[in-house]
């Protein structure tokens, strides 16, 4: 349930704030010798100046001063009247809200390796019940735009909590298999968004129905156990033993709680302890050569797989057909890009598979320049193909990654470059903006992006078929043998 609801979240601002087809209102008091200064009306824009003088090259308009009249067949409400002039605070909003993600990630990160991976996700369910809540009955923009980034900052740290006590509570088995259905999980996510926001056709009641259940989520947390692994880093190992004990009678393995006692847990745990008492900060992703190389890579792949996936998931109302069908093609098309990707890690590796999904969906973003508008079918099929390219993106940097850094720094080398995915997914909405200067403007950046990133995956080592590396030592003769 939290899955499905974490793409709820990411993509809400296609329908809270869709642009539904508009053109200014008229005054109280038209008349019909004032409606023939109205003729020549520009679409999405401007009324032509009723008493201007005549200037082919540079036509004197005024703005929509009796404000605008919306078709409502498809958008329910229009609050804060952002179009026009005002567009930009559309885009906005999906900043402000990826703003709060970013922050999230960074306070609740630290936040969870204090106080510990439960206490800090509980505390997110809540808080992003209260505020996505209260984010519906926003009596203003900029109260709106506060509680959206706060929610995006609960949205990191639920997302962030979750996959550490997935990772520390399942066996190393079946990781692959828990990670990939929950990827699935969020490709559903998507497709459910778009059924909710055509049945309720409201921004304020999508908004409740995405964030209330978090409140039942908030309540069956209470019942989840602390990752027993941090507990006994953190020097709580009674804990640990009390939370193994707990698991092994919820997997009907009673046996083994005699079995399980503090000297075992040591013993288990010796080298995980040893590790913890060395110090290691971002510096040392960048301080040898191998790891410097491996970083500046990692940091402009995670960045342009961000970058294009937001730039075309929040930008679906170009492709001139319904946003509610699109929403459901964008998250379908994700099933099978997620089987190819894992396809092709297997067999043809993991360098090879992130360059090019990379190469592929650059290239597919700048056909979709060439086609014209008219042409909407060929212009979805081109999108969906980008969407499907950047997906797989997704899922082979968060693989590639986890095995490049060494287990001592890996969580910091996560945490880092996954910070860049944010920025990435900060700047994409905006970058929406330049086609009022070109209209093929912000295709030509995203598909660039996603180029170069592709050249900078090449410079990346192979790791399939490779033992995870432990120690920085280990990356840098790895990344001697690999040069070899």
């Amino acid at each position: 349930l939290p899955g499905l609801l974490m793409a709820s979240q990411n993509l809400l601002n296609n329908f809270v704030s869709g642009v539904p087809a508009h053109h200014c209102s008229l005054p109280a008091n038209h008349s019909i010798h004032y409606l023939t200064h109205l003729s020549n009306l520009q679409p999405q824009w401007q009324l032509l100046a009723a008493n201007s003088t005549a200037n082919i090259s540079h036509v004197q308009t005024e703005g929509c001063l009796d404000g605008w009249t919306f078709d409502r067949s498809e958008f329910f409400t229009t609050t804060w009247n952002l179009v026009c002039s005002r567009r930009s605070l559309k885009q906005m909003i999906q900043t402000i809200y990826m703003g709060g993600v970013l922050t999230g990630a960074i306070v609740y990160g630290g936040l969870a390796d204090r106080f510990g991976r439960r206490s800090v996700l509980i505390w997110s369910y809540f808080q992003l019940a209260v505020l996505g809540c209260g984010a519906a009955l926003s009596s203003s923009y900029g109260i709106y735009c506060v509680l959206r980034f706060l929610s995006g900052m609960a949205v990191s740290g639920i997302i962030l909590n979750s996959l550490s006590l997935k990772v520390e509570w399942i066996p190393t088995k079946a990781r692959t298999l828990v990670g990939t259905l929950g990827s699935f999980v969020f490709t559903i996510g998507q497709m459910v968004l778009a059924g909710l926001a055509y049945w309720l056709r409201d921004w304020r009641k999508l908004q409740i129905v995405t964030c209330a259940p978090h409140f039942l989520i908030f309540a069956y947390s209470w019942w989840y156990s602390e990752s027993a692994r941090w507990l006994v880093l953190n020097h709580k190992p009674e804990e640990a033993l009390k939370s193994l004990h707990r698991v092994a009678r919820v997997n009907g393995k009673p046996e083994m709680i005699d079995k399980l006692t503090l000297e075992v847990l040591h013993c288990h745990m010796n080298k995980e302890i040893e590790s913890s008492r060395s110090s290691f900060t971002a510096y040392d992703l960048l301080r040898t050569r191998a790891m410097r190389r491996i970083s500046i890579c990692l940091i402009a792949v995670w960045f342009s797989t961000s970058f294009a996936y937001y730039g075309l998931a929040m930008d679906m109302q170009k492709f001139g057909v319904s946003i509610y069908l699109m929403q459901v093609i964008f998250g379908a098309i994700d099933f099978p890009a997620k089987l190819l990707a894992l396809g092709t890690l297997s067999y043809l590796g993991r360098r090879v598979s992130q360059a090019a999904c990379l190469f592929l969906s650059g290239l597919v973003i700048f056909a979709n320049i060439f086609v014209p508008t008219e042409m909407q079918t060929i212009r979805t099929l081109l999108a969906c193909l980008g969407k499907g390219f950047t997906s797989a993106s997704f899922t082979t940097v968060y693989l590639f990654t986890g095995e490049l850094y060494p287990t001592v720094i890996r969580q910091t080398g996560m945490g880092f470059v996954s910070t860049m995915a944010r920025i990435g997914s900060m700047a994409a909405p905006a970058i929406l903006i330049l086609d009022e200067v070109l209209p093929a403007l912000p295709s030509l950046v995203y598909g660039g992006a996603a180029v170069l990133a592709s050249c900078f995956a090449c410079f990346l080592p192979e790791t399939l078929n490779f033992a995870l590396p432990d120690t920085i030592s280990d990356v840098e003769e790895k990344w001697c043998l690999d040069q070899a």
